[in-house]
C-alpha cells in the first residue's frame, strides 16, 4: 500500500494546499455574536440589498452649416467692438488646422484678445488701420471656440462620413442653438430627407469616458465595489449594494464637472481650465509643515493658466486673485498663487503644481479628497438623475441564503450521482473534496480582486462545479479500465489522454464564454467571468492534483494492483 503521507511531498499537492489556504485567508470567514458569519466577499445588489440609480448624460450632437466670412465677422466684431473687412480667407470646409484669415479694422487690437481662435499676428498699417492675421486655424476650430464660449461648455468636433459632427457637452435646446448660430451666419444642417441633424445625447466615446471616470471616482472613495454600467448611448446605471437610497444619491451627486477659475475683481471669476487639462495627480504629501496635493497640467492647461494669470494681474498681486476649484459649480478649494509661482509665470507656463491644504488632520483629509476630485471628478458632460430604486436588505439576504442553498443542493446532488456510479468512498471523497476546493478558490479570487458576486456569478460557480465534476469523471473513467488500475506507465499514458480531452473541453468552454466578457451586459458578464475563473482554476490546479490523489487512494502500484467493482 502506498504511503499517503507522500502526497504532502508532491509539489502539485503543496501548491494546491497553499492556494487553498490563501483563498481562505482572502475570504476571511469570521463569526460575530449577534451578527453571524461575515466574510471579505462583496455581494451584488440582488444578494446584499441596496439601491440603484440611473443617470442621463446631457449633451447635443449636431452638424452645422456656416459661411466662413460671416463666421469670422460674427465672432471677431463683438470681441474687438468694431467692424472688420476680410482681405484674405483660406478657411476650407475640410477643417484643416493650417488655414488662416486676414482682416483689417480701425480698432486697436491686441493678440491676446483673439488667441483662443488661433495664432494671431497684429500689424499697424497706414493711419488708424490695423491688419490682423489668424493662422493655424480652421472653420471648425472657430465654431468650437464660439460655441464653447456661448454655452459655457466644452465643444468637440468629430469627423464622420457625413461631415463634421459637433458634440456640445451640455443640454442646449435646438431653438437656442439656432439663435446662437444665426448671430454668426450659421445654421443647423439638414439631412437629405429634410430632418434636422440636431440630436440630444453624446457620442459613444464620451459615454464610455464618463462611465470610466465615474467608476474610478466612486470606487476610489473606500466603498464596496460599485458597478457602473452603460445603458444605450445616453444612460449610465449604478448599483450601490448595501447602501440606502438617500446615501446612494448623495454619493452619486458628488462626481461632476471639475473646473478651475481665477478671481478677477470682487467675487467675479474667470474660467481657466477644465479637468481634462490635468495630466496626472500625485499622492498627498506633507512637507514645509503643510499637506500638499500635487498635480501636473497638460500643455494647453499650463498655457491657459499662465495667460489668465497675466491678464488678470494675478502675477502682480497674487493675494487678490485666488485660484478656485469647482466640482459641479460647488467650490471645493481656493487659495492664492504663491509669490514664487507668480514670478515663474511671468517667464513661462508652469506644468507641475501643488495645492496646499494646511497642517492638521483635517488638512490631510482635504488633501486626499482633492486628489480624488482632481483625478476623477472631471466628467466630460453634466449628468441628470432620471431614475432610482431600492432593494430591501431583507429580500437581498433571502436571495443570498437561497443561493447558498442552491449551491449546497447542487453539490449534494453531484455527490449522490458520483456515489451511485462508483459506489466507493475512495472515489467519492477525492472528487467531492476537489470540487469543494475549487469553489473555495473561486470565491478566494473574487475576494482578492474585489469582484462583486451577484446571482449570475453564483450561477457561474454552480456551472463550474458541474464542469469540474465532468472533468473528474473523465479522468476516473480513463484511468480505470475493466475495473482495474493499470501499472504506472500505462496510468500516466491514460491520464495524459484524459487531460487532452479535458483541455480541449475547457478551451471550448472559455472561447464560447469570452464574447460575453467583452460584450456582455451586467449579469451575463458576471456569469461568464466566474465560470471562466472556475474552469481555469480547475484545469491548472485541481485536475492534476486529483490525478495524483486518486492514484494514491486506490492503492495503485507498479504491478497494477488494486481494483474497483461496479
Amino acid at each position: 500500500m502506498s504511503d499517503k503521507k507522500g502526497l504532502l511531498k508532491n509539489p502539485r499537492v503543496i501548491i494546491f494546499i497553499l492556494i487553498l489556504l490563501g483563498s481562505l485567508i482572502a475570504i476571511h470567514p469570521s463569526y460575530t455574536p449577534g451578527e453571524g458569519i461575515s466574510t471579505n466577499l462583496n455581494f451584488g445588489l440582488d444578494l446584499e440589498g441596496g439601491s440603484w440609480l440611473q443617470i442621463q448624460l446631457q449633451g447635443v450632437l449636431v452638424q452645422i452649416d456656416a459661411d466662413s466670412g460671416e463666421l469670422v465677422s460674427g465672432i471677431v466684431e463683438p470681441i474687438i467692438g468694431a467692424p472688420i473687412e476680410i482681405t484674405k480667407n483660406s478657411l476650407d470646409v475640410g477643417g484643416s488646422a493650417g488655414d488662416s484669415v486676414t482682416f483689417t479694422t480701425s480698432a486697436q487690437v491686441s493678440a491676446s484678445q483673439l488667441d483662443s481662435l488661433g495664432t494671431v499676428s497684429v500689424d499697424k498699417l497706414n493711419g488708424n488701420t490695423t491688419q490682423v492675421t489668424i493662422s493655424e486655424t480652421s472653420k471648425e476650430a472657430l465654431l468650437q471656440a464660439y460655441l464653447s464660449k456661448a454655452v459655457d461648455a466644452e465643444v468637440v468636433a468629430m469627423g464622420s462620413q457625413d461631415g463634421t459632427v459637433y458634440e456640445i457637452r451640455t443640454a442646449v435646446p435646438e431653438e437656442q442653438l439656432e439663435a446662437l448660430l444665426e448671430d454668426v451666419g450659421g445654421s443647423i444642417r439638414k439631412n437629405e430627407d429634410g430632418t434636422s441633424t440636431y440630436k440630444e445625447g453624446v457620442s459613444t466615446e464620451t459615454r464610455d469616458l464618463t462611465r470610466d471616470i465615474l467608476n474610478d471616482k466612486l470606487n476610489s472613495m473606500g466603498l464596496k465595489d460599485i458597478p457602473v454600467r452603460t445603458v444605450g448611448d445616453e444612460y449610465i446605471l449604478i448599483d450601490f449594494a448595501g447602501i440606502d437610497l438617500a446615501t446612494a444619491k448623495e454619493i452619486a451627486e458628488k462626481p461632476g464637472k471639475f473646473e478651475i477659475r481665477i478671481q478677477t475683481t470682487g467675487n467675479e471669476t474667470q474660467h481657466v481650465l477644465y479637468g481634462d487639462s490635468i495630466q496626472s495627480v500625485g499622492i498627498p504629501t506633507y512637507h514645509d509643515e503643510q499637506w500638499h496635493t500635487p498635480f501636473t497640467l497638460k500643455e494647453e492647461g499650463a498655457r491657459a493658466l499662465q495667460k489668465v494669470a497675466l491678464e488678470t494681474g494675478a502675477v502682480d498681486n497674487p493675494d487678490a486673485h485666488y485660484l478656485i476649484m469647482y466640482l459641479d459649480e460647488e467650490e471645493i478649494y481656493g487659495a492664492p498663487l504663491s509669490y514664487s509661482a507668480a514670478a515663474k509665470l511671468r517667464e513661462g507656463p508652469i506644468y507641475s503644481w501643488e495645492a496646499s491644504t494646511g497642517t492638521d488632520e483635517d488638512a490631510k483629509v482635504q488633501a486626499t479628497a482633492l486628489q480624488v476630485h482632481l483625478r476623477a471628478g472631471a466628467l466630460p458632460v453634466n449628468v441628470e438623475l432620471v431614475g432610482s430604486g431600492h432593494v430591501d436588505a431583507g429580500l437581498g439576504s433571502q436571495f443570498k441564503i437561497e443561493a447558498v442553498i442552491a449551491g449546497f443542493v447542487s453539490l449534494l446532488a453531484v455527490t449522490a450521482v458520483v456515489y451511485y456510479r462508483y459506489r466507493r468512498p475512495e472515489i467519492l471523497i477525492p472528487m467531492v473534496g476537489t470540487s469543494t476546493s475549487e469553489v473555495i478558490m473561486i470565491l478566494g479570487v473574487a475576494a482578492a480582486i474585489g469582484w462583486q458576486l451577484d446571482l449570475a456569478a453564483i450561477a457561474g460557480v454552480i456551472a463550474a462545479i458541474g464542469t469540474g465534476i465532468d472533468h473528474l469523471v473523465i479522468i476516473t473513467d480513463e484511468v480505470l479500465y475493466e475495473g482495474k488500475l493499470p501499472p504506472t506507465k500505462v496510468f500516466l499514458s491514460r491520464i495524459g489522454k484524459a487531460f487532452a480531452i479535458i483541455l480541449g473541453a475547457a478551451a471550448t468552454n472559455i472561447i464560447a464564454l469570452s464574447p460575453l466578457v467583452v460584450m456582455g451586459f451586467g449579469s451575463l458578464k458576471g456569469f461568464a467571468i466566474t465560470t471562466i475563473i472556475g474552469v481555469f482554476i480547475g484545469v491548472v490546479f485541481a485536475r492534476p492534483v486529483y490525478g495524483v490523489v486518486i492514484k494514491e487512494f486506490l492503492h495503485a502500484d507498479e504491478n497494477g494492483n488494486g481494483s474497483i467493482t461496479e
